[in-house]
């Protein structure tokens, strides 16, 4: 198939084109930067600008695209910037594929588990309401915008993703350092629960969304089985062989990251992936230990 990837170079899209061009698909990565490769297809949502002659006879749209949302201290100007990126872009992107002479059949467009904001150790599922909350307003005006694509009869997967862990970016690469320091701790309470993903599967959740035509509307793409951020600090220690006897209060937690502090790292979100698993997908690492041995395995010490 045709497909066509937006945010190809970040952490998600990075992995997923190579994957997807390996499974035989014909992969354009649409870029809002200068293009490096054949196909690259620039485009500047910021001026609406969309080369649509470009992407004629495309089968698949995986939309990825959006600022980062750990990047920087939250204020008016960043929030504004996060929610415009995401909210606009996704609304521009699907504006301009249904003004195609051709529709794409499916586009797979991302969003977060945000949705469902901070609701203690309450089992969430995609029929769960959404939260409140600053990350849950834009995941929900993110998921609207694509409405346009959705009433043109495109099959839109809404994919809403945890934390996704990687060694090469994302939580879990900020978090490596001072856990090797053996500096590491549990976050506020640590009662919180954090629903999450590994890079691996989370490319193969996107392949089979690819490939699933049942599949429509809100997908949680977490594992299997969440956990609190005790339990993911613990383990995080022992596969790493090192103490996690420091923890770092709500408080300051607040004081370091500000807002953002409550919404990535205090919320609680006990998230179940139920439509991946009725849908039939093999999590190839649904337990937090084989998952962070797999990821970490060149980094893992003897030391304890």
């Amino acid at each position: 198939m045709k497909v066509l990837v937006t945010g190809a170079t970040g952490l998600v899209g990075s992995e997923l084109v190579p994957f997807l061009t390996k499974q035989g698909h014909d992969v354009y990565r649409l870029t809002r930067g200068k293009a490096h490769e054949a196909h690259d297809i620039v485009w500047d949502p910021s001026r609406n600008q969309f080369p649509k002659g470009r992407i004629e006879g495309t089968d698949v749209v995986i939309h990825l695209a959006g600022e980062n949302i750990a990047g920087k201290r939250w204020n008016s100007a960043v929030k504004s910037e996060l929610r415009r990126s995401r909210v606009e872009g996704t609304k521009l992107l699907c504006e301009t594929i249904t003004q195609l002479e051709t529709l794409p059949k499916t586009l797979i467009c991302a969003s977060a588990i945000g949705f469902y904001g901070d609701r203690g150790s309450e089992m969430l599922n995609e029929t769960s309401a959404g939260g409140t909350g600053f990350l849950a307003d834009v995941c929900r005006e993110w998921e609207a915008a694509c409405e346009p694509a959705r009433a043109k009869g495109i099959r839109v997967v809404n994919l809403r993703t945890g934390v996704v862990l990687s060694t090469k970016g994302g939580a879990l690469a900020k978090m490596l350092p001072p856990f090797k320091m053996g500096v590491g701790g549990v976050v506020g309470s640590g009662n919180q629960y954090w629903s999450w993903i590994t890079i691996d599967d989370l490319v193969g959740v996107i392949n089979h969304c690819v490939t699933h035509e049942k599949l429509s509307g809100p997908v949680n793409a977490t594992s299997p089985c969440p956990v609190t951020n005790y339990d993911f600090t613990k383990t995080l220690g022992t596969v790493l062989g090192r103490p996690t006897i420091f923890p770092m209060p709500a408080f300051a937690a607040r004081i370091a990251l500000g807002e953002m502090a409550n919404d990535l790292l205090l919320a609680s979100a006990k998230v179940l992936p139920n439509r991946l698993s009725e849908s039939g997908y093999q999590f190839l690492y649904p337990s937090l230990e084989p998952a962070l041995r797999h990821l970490l395995a060149p980094q893992t010490s003897t030391h304890v």
